[in-house]
């Protein structure tokens, strides 16, 4: 006859149990992800289901890093073993949760510092890791303590990373008058997560970031700012050269777009730029005309008609000069006005009142001359072809007007032999 006991199929209507003296002697000291991190992975332990570190790191909402140097951090305290998996790959490991009860109860403090000076006496025996704290040292100008090589030991451990890229970013901390232990960890960290594991792959990014520093450096001169730029706005120029492929050149092409508005900012450039991106991009290629030659053809459009403007006015003022001495009685009343306006005159008002009230029976006279002598009223005005952006390209909401679409290589050099 036998007994049998039904089990449950759900995981998570079992218990796991955790030794008091983890509880007691480690737990209240540890730091709260690195708990969380020893229950989870104690849970499947007992359950004894496979488990990834980047598993656990989704499951907690924790970086893969945080979750790696929990592990190192649980073996520097002497209640797991990292059972290595690979020889080649020292992030390949299993963990073996150590039986408490079964360790001669001690301090702590005293298990954990037998376990680093093992690991760093261990590793200290190759002559690679030797020098590289020798070279740390050199470049810190100081004796480095045992757990600050038990820290530079967790990096090359938890991030799979070599020594000569510990070196090097020592080094390159060094050179920014930042030596704390900390702080080089800090640096670290973020170029693993950015996907840099080696020095050369280090030194074409920092490479890189000069580069792109300058020119950003150059777009805001472009702007007329002497600031430096913020988070946000670094995003957003960077999209412009990865995301859309546009060189410096261009990028400074379309901050000349921003000369005719009062207030140039980086939202405005940007939707000059998403608009050429939309189009196709400001390069050239065969056949088509390039953003800076567009930018020519306004620039000289422009010019041309401000000079049949001219053109047109000095034939009004020669066939009815009383028409110039209205303008010009006009525009000295326009000064006068505004001589008035930023004026602490106690009529102030009524003197406002009285010059705009001139300047209207003035306009009146310049319109009646103007068609009395067969003139249209816009006759002396400057004739745009394109009324939407007064031939420059851009409309006020910064994108690119549709004009822009009928421009061809031959207007371009049509335009050019008149200039």
């Amino acid at each position: 006859m036998g007994f049998f006991r039904e089990k449950t199929k759900d995981y998570f209507l079992l218990d796991t149990q955790v030794e008091n003296m983890f509880i007691n002697e480690y737990m209240v000291s540890a730091p709260g992800d690195y708990v969380k991190v020893y229950l989870f992975a104690l849970m499947y332990a007992e359950l004894e289901v496979d488990f990834s570190n980047e598993d656990i790191a989704k499951q907690l909402s924790l970086d893969i890093e945080d979750v790696l140097k929990a592990w190192t951090y649980w073996e520097k305290m002497g209640v797991i073993k990292k059972i290595r998996t690979s020889s080649g790959n020292p992030l390949e490991y299993d963990v073996e949760f150590v039986l408490l009860k079964d360790m001669l109860y001690g301090s702590h403090e005293d298990s954990a510092a037998t376990t680093l000076d093992q690991g760093i006496n261990t590793q200290m025996a190759s002559e690679e890791y030797r020098s590289m704290f020798e070279k740390i040292e050199k470049t810190l100008g100081r004796v480095i303590s045992g757990t600050e090589m038990g820290e530079v030991l967790s990096w090359i451990n938890d991030f799979g990373i070599e020594p000569d890229f510990v070196v090097f970013a020592v080094e390159y901390c060094a050179r920014k008058k930042k030596k704390n232990i900390k702080y080089i960890e800090t640096v670290i960290k973020n170029w693993i997560g950015e996907g840099h594991r080696t020095v050369e792959d280090i030194k074409e990014h920092i490479g890189h970031m000069d580069e792109r520093s300058a020119d950003y450096r150059r777009i805001f001169k472009a702007l007329g700012w002497s600031r430096n730029w913020t988070e946000e706005e670094k995003r957003i120029m960077d999209q412009w050269f990865d995301r859309m492929g546009f060189d410096v050149n261009a990028v400074l092409e379309a901050c000349k777009k921003t000369a005719g508005i009062s207030s140039p900012n980086i939202n405005y450039v940007n939707k000059v730029l998403e608009s050429w991106f939309a189009e196709g991009g400001a390069k050239k290629s065969e056949g088509e005309v390039s953003g800076s030659d567009i930018s020519r053809y306004y620039e000289l459009l422009r010019a041309k008609e401000a000079r049949e403007a001219e053109a047109r006015r000095e034939e009004v003022y020669s066939r009815v000069p009383q028409i110039k001495e209205l303008d010009d009685e006009e525009s000295r009343l326009g000064a006068s006005l505004s001589r008035i306006v930023v004026s602490d005159r106690i009529d102030k008002k009524e003197a406002i009142s009285k010059i705009k009230e001139t300047i209207d029976d003035l306009s009146a006279q310049r319109a009646f001359l103007l068609t009395d002598n067969g003139f249209e009223l816009d006759y002396m005005d400057i004739k745009y072809n394109c009324q939407k952006c007064k031939d420059t390209g851009m409309l006020e909401t910064g994108e690119r007007c549709p004009c822009h679409r009928e421009i061809t290589p031959q207007m371009i050099k049509t335009l050019q032999k008149t200039e």
